[in-house]
């Protein structure tokens, strides 16, 4: 395995609940196993800086979400709530025992709604960057897309323009234009529009796991970016003040803490799932 884990000859695909699923696994090895979703606009690449120094710590297994990165999508899948339910078939279908899960952004609602409706498939959850509060707390772009009619707006989307700008910052195409053509190219021909469709489930979603957030008995990780153009880290906050067994914590970035604050934030979760997570359940 390279430094970053996700060279050409690594990545996989599989077929899960019927779907083409990218993935790429470290394989079987002693110790516990963490299982990580990819974010939006991006894919499983945006874990490259987290793969090195976790490594050695836990199985690391990284997938692009259906509809998401360069993963194939089904209509229904586009809500947190059916994405969830997505999770607890393929933690199934891959034999997964009770993995750690990382799902950062729009891994976010879809993880919490999984430990509400399925206690015990998971041992912790890791999760912030993505819109949780209800009434709706985003700002920006995200807002916009949420807020508008119909995704109509967005049928000439281009995806080189408008994502390649978007990550510009935390992979430059000089210098990761792997990185950066990976992002790129997963969301042309229309998956913008489609993946779209998730985060504007938002208003209708959120309501029913505000009322669940009470329920869950999974330890959770909040990870808290402080300066998040999209999702103010009062996200964050509202999940820790609902959440039985959590532990918030604060990283100095933007939206993309696991890439612009990498080295802090792997280090918060090999804190975590090396034993912080029982003592937080067990408080």
């Amino acid at each position: 395995m390279t430094s970053t884990g996700f060279t050409g000859r690594h990545l996989r695909t599989r077929p899960t609940d019927g779907l083409a699923i990218r993935f790429v696994d470290t394989g079987e090895q002693p110790g516990p196993t963490l299982l990580m979703t990819s974010p939006w606009p991006k894919s499983l690449f945006a874990f490259r800086r987290l793969w090195g120094g976790l490594a050695p710590t836990a199985r690391l297994i990284a997938v692009d979400l259906p509809g998401f990165g360069h993963s194939e999508g089904r209509d229904e899948l586009f809500a947190p709530s059916a994405m969830a339910d997505f999770l607890y078939r393929l933690i199934g279908e891959w034999g997964l025992d009770t993995p750690h899960l990382l799902a950062p952004d729009v891994g976010t609602g879809a993880a919490l709604f999984l430990a509400a409706r399925h206690p015990g498939t998971v041992a912790s959850l890791i999760v912030g960057s993505g819109g949780a509060a209800y009434p709706l707390e985003v700002a920006g772009a995200l807002a916009d897309i949420i807020a508008a009619p119909d995704t109509g707006f967005l049928k000439d989307f281009d995806s080189r323009t408008s994502v390649g700008a978007t990550v510009e910052a935390v992979a430059p195409r000089a210098e990761e234009p792997e990185v950066w053509e990976d992002y790129v190219t997963a969301y042309e021909d229309g998956r913008f529009a489609e993946s779209a469709r998730y985060v504007r489930a938002y208003p209708a979603e959120l309501p029913a796991l505000g009322r669940l957030l009470p329920s869950i008995v999974t330890p959770v990780q909040v990870m808290n970016a402080e300066h998040d153009e999209l999702v103010p880290p009062s996200n964050g906050r509202y999940l820790h003040g609902r959440l039985p067994h959590s532990r918030l914590t604060g990283f100095d970035s933007g939206h993309f803490p696991w890439e612009q604050s990498a080295a802090e934030y792997g280090a918060v979760i090999a804190d975590w799932i090396g034993g912080a997570y029982a003592q937080v359940a067990s408080a």
